[in-house]
């Protein structure tokens, strides 16, 4: 089956990296300095996007949400299927600005390039079962009822890594600050996090939390600090202020 990604930005690089051991992909791509880089990266066929036709094509359009109507003037033709990973773009609008048989959303995240992505998806529930196929090959599939529940997603599918890349560079900086060398830091807190997938995979997080506090020891102390400092309810906001922007 081959793939047509259209875009060539970091979100489209790391879908192709997932993707690449078990499709044939090609590229559609504006800027035609990347031609050779991606060319050598995936082995793919590069066309540019000028004129070009997606009849019967599997499309993975992967640009900027600003920049779906002008992509889609520059098309021909009707896709086959249309998987948009473009936030906040609704069903209806990539529609009406890319002729397409489906249509299928996804919000996956960077970790796409590991194999380890969080891809929630809904659409045609006619390609239901390829767009899990697809896209389990970048990781993990959550499909669900409407595109409201996309949306909402976003921000943990998302932009969840950024939002945890704040809570692992803030450990190492706390390790730091109380005299611990970087590179310790660096490597002690990235340990805390590969572990952590495991644990948080099979339990609640309650239970976790609770497992590791002892009465007045140091997990207790340093909760309630962030309790304080209404950490868990700055978090809790930041989804709905993620939220909000995808209704723009």
């Amino acid at each position: 089956m081959t793939l047509t990604i259209i875009g060539a930005g970091s979100m489209a690089k790391a879908i192709a990296d997932g993707l690449k051991e078990q499709y044939d992909l090609e590229f559609v791509a504006r800027d035609t300095s990347k031609y050779a880089s991606l060319q050598e990266a995936y082995h793919a066929k590069i066309y540019p996007l000028e004129g070009f036709d997606i009849t019967d094509k599997t499309i993975i359009l992967a640009v900027k949400p600003y920049a779906l109507e002008s992509v889609g003037k520059q098309l021909q033709g009707t896709a086959a299927t249309l998987y948009s990973v473009l936030a906040g773009s609704t069903i209806e609008s990539l529609r009406h600005h890319i002729p397409t048989q489906n249509v299928v959303r996804i919000m996956p995240n960077v970790a796409a390039k590991f194999g380890a992505s969080t891809s929630v998806m809904t659409g045609d529930g006619s390609k239901r079962q390829e767009a899990e196929t697809i896209f389990s090959a970048i990781g993990e599939t959550f499909w669900v009822d409407s595109e409201k529940e996309v949306d909402i997603a976003t921000a943990i599918a998302g932009s969840g890594p950024a939002l945890l890349t704040l809570v692992a560079e803030a450990m190492m900086d706390g390790l730091v600050k109380e005299g611990m060398k970087r590179a310790d830091a660096i490597g002690i807190t990235n340990s805390l996090f590969k572990g952590f997938a495991p644990l948080i995979a099979s339990n609640h997080p309650a239970v976790i939390k609770d497992s590791v506090m002892s009465p007045g020891g140091t997990t207790a102390a340093a909760y309630a600090v962030l309790e304080e400092r209404a950490v868990r309810s700055s978090f809790i906001k930041a989804v709905g202020a993620a939220f909000k922007v995808t209704q723009k």
